[in-house]
Formats: C-alpha cells, structure tokens, sequence
C-alpha cells in the first residue's frame, strides 16, 4: 500500500541547499513528490511530528495547509486500496494537482488577463499584465500561493515597488486593489479560506493619497482658442482635439478619438463612456460645431471616425486601435506643452487637464446633481470629491475674513 509522509525536500542551488516543503508518496518501491510552493529552514521542521514548529512566524497556517492536503492525499489512496485500484505514487499526486490547477496566483492572475483580452479590454488587461510581471519580479521568478499573501509580504511588496521601481503610492494602492480582485475570486474557488484574508480594517487598507489637480481657467482657455496656428497642423489638430473635450465637460481622450459622425443626432452628442459603460447625451455647443465643420470634408461615412487618428486601423482592430490611441496620447501631450508655450501659459497642460479645466472654471456655478451628469460619474459622492479641488471661493473668503486686520 502507498506511504504518505510530510518532508523537507532539499535541492542545490547556488552551491547551497533549500529545504522545499513537500508531501512524498511511496508506492511500489517509487517516489513521488509534490511541492507545497514554501523553502523552511530545518531548525524549523519537525521531522518526527512533520509539522512547522512554533520558531517559523507562520507556523499556524502551514500546518493548517499540511494538515488540510495530507487528509485530501490521503483520502485518494484509502479509496484506490478500498477499490482495489493499484496507482504509482505519480498517479496519486497527478489527482491532486490536478485538483490544485488554476489554485496558485499568478495562475488566477493569467488566466484574470486573458479573459480581459477576450473580452478586447486592452487597456486594462496590459495594466494588469504589468502588475502581474513586476509580482513576479518581486518573487523573483517563483510561483506564489495565496497562503503567501499576508500583511507582511505586502507591506514588502509595497517597498519594493516604491524603492526599487520608483512607483508612487496610488499606484502601489492599484496593485493592492489587482491583488484583492483575485484574493476574492481565490476564496469564491475555495482556494483559500476568508479567516486568510489580508485586506481590510486592523489589516491592509487600500486608501489612495489625496493628488493635487490644477485645471487652466478663463483667461488661459481664451488664451489657447485665440492662438494663431496654421490650419491643418499637427499642433492646429491637437488644440482642437483638446478644446473638442473641454468644450463636452472633460470627456477622457480615448472616448474622444473613438466617436464617430453616427454619434451625432440632430446637434447632440449620443455616446457610450469607455470607462464605465455609461450612456449620455449632450447637446454640442456652438464652438464644438465650429470644430466639427473642419473634419466633415474627410467623413468617408455615416460610420467613419470624427477625427483622423483611427480611420486607417478600423473599428473592430482592437489591439490596433490600443496601439493607435497610445502612440496618439503622446503625440497631443507633446503638442500640448508647446501649446502651454506659445500661449504663455505656466501651467503642465495635458489631454486631461481639459477635464480638470472644466471642473475649475465650473467652481461652485454649477450645482452638484448637474456635474454628476456632465462628468458622467456613477455617484454624487464622487462628484463631490473631485470638484472639491476647484472650489476655493468660501474657503478664500474666510482666511480673508481673519487675517484681514
């Protein structure tokens, strides 16, 4: 009958041994190992008890672990000796691996991409590829269970990624919330028990830092529509570009770049926001409709994009097209800083400060309820947030008030 017993397998690596933590069967004078994804020190392992010993600072949940596979592994070799089946001690493992399969995080987190890629999500699915190629950076290659993933691994993750890889702290709260989504759907699986989960008060909190954001106001707005550029240039194209989304309350650039002329109905814009599916409509100001007049000549179709960027890549070349937007973003960025140059204007200028210009020139004049809409935001709270950075007036008027003596 097959043996089962829990053991520290070494291995030599760099002219030393690591001891791997592994269940080995023996069946029919063979051995067959299967790793548990954890190196202990001996000083650790008790080899009489096979079990963690208190010294290792997780010894709690490795012996859970151990204890929960060793029943699983052993249940599967009662049942072939209760059957009369005959398994090698590979075969054995094989039925628990392949239990185990699409169990580890970096395979929930390859699988997570490619189902965004499938689903033409490209720009969230390359962000996400990144997280999860710096994650394996960080473990330098090896595979990662969830088990692993404690407060302490990442609080290291987060050193690691605002030391060695110079990433601010929001966006070292975006690989939090990446590990959180697939924590979620390991303990949705089963993989990993919820008394395990990492995230939330007493724990790691996902809180983002407060950023500043500096939209241009009246007078600097005047000062780029009233700029003499040459018509057709690739810097006349970008301020238009830039003002087209000014003008439709911030609307992001990628939104801008994907509408097409079938998005317009009787001077209104109908159109779907990329970010979060929203529907909106909103009637085109006369100054968009100036700037609609100079592309109508090149509309090859009802269907055909407004502005240039992406005709040639089509509508449904969706790697193309993420490519095309990137290279396009850039290229308006560049422009936009000449822009802010030949305009005198002090102030970084990029495709989204149109949306914070917006959000600053509104101020207080707009009510809340009506921003909500403008911005296309899901809640008012979110609303309130954002435009809380561009209204200055009362708080302006009260220092006055005090220091004034």
């Amino acid at each position: 009958m097959a043996k089962l017993k829990v053991v520290l397998h070494p291995k030599k690596t760099n002219g030393e041994n690591i001891y791997r933590l592994a269940f080995r069967v023996t069946a029919y004078r063979r051995r067959s190992y299967l790793y548990l994804g954890y190196n202990i020190d001996p000083t650790d392992w008790s080899e009489e008890g096979e079990r963690v010993k208190k010294s290792h600072p997780k010894y709690a949940q490795l012996n859970r672990l151990i204890r929960k596979k060793f029943d699983q592994i052993d249940d599967i070799i009662f049942e072939a000796g209760s059957n009369g089946k005959k398994l090698t001690a590979k075969q054995i493992l094989d039925s628990v691996r392949d239990k185990r399969k699409n169990n580890s995080f970096f395979e929930l987190a390859n699988e997570h991409v490619d189902d965004l890629f499938k689903a033409n999500k490209y720009n969230r699915a390359i962000s996400d590829r990144g997280k999860v190629r710096r994650i394996l950076e960080f473990t330098k290659g090896r595979e990662l269970s969830f088990q692993e993933i404690d407060e302490l691994m990442l609080k290291r993750l987060k050193t690691f990624l605002k030391i060695q890889k110079n990433i601010s702290e929001r966006s070292v709260m975006n690989y939090y919330v990446f590990i959180r989504l697939l924590f979620n759907r390991a303990i949705s699986r089963g993989v990993i028990e919820q008394n395990l989960y990492p995230f939330g008060r007493g724990k790691i909190l996902i809180k983002y830092p407060q950023s500043i954001k500096i939209g241009l106001n009246e007078e600097e707005i005047l000062k780029i529509e009233e700029l003499s550029l040459e018509e057709n240039s690739i810097i006349w194209h970008t301020r238009n570009v830039f003002l087209f989304s000014f003008y439709l309350a911030g609307i992001r650039i990628t939104d801008v770049l994907n509408m097409k002329w079938n998005d317009i109905v009787e001077d209104r814009l109908f159109y779907k926001m990329s970010k979060n599916n929203k529907i909106d409509s909103l009637k085109l100001p006369n100054k968009v409709l100036t700037i609609l007049e100079f592309y109508r000549k090149d509309q090859n179709s009802y269907s055909d994009f407004i502005f240039p960027e992406l005709k040639k890549v089509g509508a449904k070349e969706v790697p193309a097209k993420y490519g095309a937007i990137k290279s396009a973003i850039k290229r308006f960025n560049n422009n936009l800083s000449e822009i802010a140059r030949l305009a005198k204007i002090n102030k970084k200028i990029t495709n989204h400060i149109a949306r914070h210009s917006f959000g600053n020139i509104a101020g207080d004049k707009v009510s809340p309820q009506m921003l909500q809409k403008l911005y296309r935001h899901s809640s008012l709270s979110t609303t309130m947030g954002y435009q809380a950075n561009f209204i200055h007036k009362s708080s302006d008027e009260a220092l006055d008030s005090v220091i004034n003596f």
